[in-house]
């Protein structure tokens, strides 16, 4: 009978203070944007029953259009890919809209 093979965890990475500084930061950071998505969610809820009370339609592709244009413009003067920022939008709008037929829905 063959003996089992040893198995090596990895050794634990040293600290580096420099990277952990920056991941401090992108913890920070992604904590915030959670909290930001958050509030914005209990907003669009919101329009979403209102929308549904006044029988207003869950989507409106002139004001996603224009959001969108506008948010790729805020993009390119932060730096910041257009194409990312749009992909992103898109991803919460389609959620929202979401949100907003199922309120529909009842």
């Amino acid at each position: 009978m063959a003996a089992p093979e040893a198995t090596h965890a990895p050794a634990p990475a040293q600290s580096d203070p420099v990277l952990d500084g920056y991941r401090r930061s992108i913890d920070n950071i992604d904590a915030a944007l959670i909290h930001i998505l958050a509030e914005r969610f209990r907003i669009t809820q919101a329009v979403g029953r209102y929308k549904a009370e006044t029988k207003m339609p869950p989507a409106d592709p002139a004001r996603e259009a224009k959001q969108i244009a506008r948010l790729r413009q805020l993009a390119v003067e932060a730096d910041l890919d257009p194409e990312f920022s749009e992909k992103f939008l898109r991803f919460v709008i389609d959620e929202v809209i979401r949100h907003h037929r199922r309120a529909q829905d009842g």
